[in-house]
């Protein structure tokens, strides 16, 4: 059975609600109404306490990764969590797709394109590639 669960990541450390939230909400809207079930670190948001439990942040999000089949990455801006989730959802053998806008740019790091199965130019479109199944697109 094709494991339906797509993890959310995207920065989150030192990020307002709109840059954490909105592309999260609308990504978990999106994957809903097509029978996905969006995965969403935000519902524990540590954002202001991250000193006082850093294992317990690291742990619960390595959870929820572990149970998904699919990872939807935004990486229009670096993150060091993002990064380590990508690396981490790629030895749980997640789908990992990311968008940036820069995706058609020679500018994507090599890391990037080693530790995701597909880059799209935008959300809608890695959307519409999970959808579909070809999480094997560009990179």
């Amino acid at each position: 059975m094709l494991n339906k669960r797509v993890y959310l990541a995207g920065p989150i450390f030192g990020k307002a609600d709109a840059e954490c939230m909105g592309w999260r909400m609308d990504a978990a809207h999106w994957l809903r109404l097509r029978g996905f079930k969006p995965v969403d670190p935000m519902r524990r948001d540590y954002r202001g306490r991250e000193d006082i439990c850093p294992e317990k942040i690291v742990s619960q999000d390595q959870e929820d990764i572990f149970s998904c089949g699919y990872m939807l990455a935004n990486a229009n801006a670096p993150s060091w969590g993002t990064a380590m989730e990508l690396v981490y959802g790629r030895a749980t053998d997640c789908s990992v797709v990311a968008f940036a806008t820069f995706a058609n740019s020679p500018a994507i790091s090599p890391w990037l394109r080693q530790y995701t199965d597909a880059i799209y130019e935008s959300l809608d479109h890695a959307l519409a590639g999970i959808a579909s199944g070809s999480t094997k697109g560009m990179r």
